[in-house]
């Protein structure tokens, strides 16, 4: 199990508060992109947590998850003997354990585009997933291009234009980083490897996604990783 450092001062807080330990169980960090997105949320809001890392497509991996989840899959927040195990519903926990953290757009009319961009990016967008699935160390640029990817890239272009333009005053989706930004970074590391053209002000939030360090560092550990898996990318 690692544990992620976290600054003590706010370790201190949680101690004192008397909230339990968190550990997020997540896949392969080249290849989850569900894992992806509470992984990159905790990280941001500096919220600590002990990470269990199961592999992907391994004999073992439906045993494995079984321990912590009877849904089969990951990720899975484990806190205290609550486990969550859907990335939307660790998220909306978190945002709710932590309000101070400012998860969600303070502005409630922000806050409601948010969660339905995050909950279209949840159950949508099967294009992209079957066409153009995440492997951080790949580069398949070019490739991908079906008719239902290339809708799928339509309309996340247009929820980004429209996100920046009326809440996000061109920085990240809704002003300051959010759960949003955190949903849609699976798909930030897609449009990279596949080598998707956008037009500059989205390029320019692609770019601000990829550089924001909770981003950086999940990227940085997906390509330390020793594992190579042949029915992914």
């Amino acid at each position: 199990m690692q544990t992620t450092q976290r600054d003590a001062t706010l370790s201190e807080v949680l101690k004192n508060a008397g909230k339990p330990a968190m550990t997020l169980v997540i896949g392969n960090k080249n290849y989850s992109s569900w894992s992806m997105r509470p992984w990159v949320v905790l990280k941001a809001f500096g919220i600590p947590f002990n990470e269990v890392r199961i592999l992907l497509d391994q004999p073992t991996t439906a045993t494995d998850i079984a321990r912590y989840s009877a849904a089969g899959k990951v990720p899975v927040l484990m806190v205290g003997d609550l486990h969550i195990w859907d990335s939307l519903a660790i998220c909306e926990y978190l945002a709710e354990q932590f309000p101070e953290a400012g998860m969600w757009p303070k502005d409630s009319a922000a806050r409601a585009i948010a969660r339905s961009v995050c909950a279209e990016m949840h159950s949508g967008f099967a294009g992209i997933r079957s066409a153009m699935s995440m492997d951080i160390r790949a580069s398949h640029p070019g490739q991908g291009r079906t008719p239902q990817s290339q809708g799928d890239i339509g309309r996340i272009s247009e929820i980004w234009e429209n996100c920046l333009s009326e809440f996000g005053h061109h920085r990240f989706l809704f002003g300051d980083f959010s759960i949003a930004d955190a949903f849609f970074a699976p798909v930030v590391m897609r449009f990279r490897i596949f080598g998707v053209s956008l037009a500059p002000a989205l390029q320019a939030y692609v770019e601000r996604v990829q550089a924001h360090p909770a981003v950086a560092q999940w990227v940085r550990e997906a390509i330390d990783e020793p594992e190579v898996l042949p029915n992914h990318g």
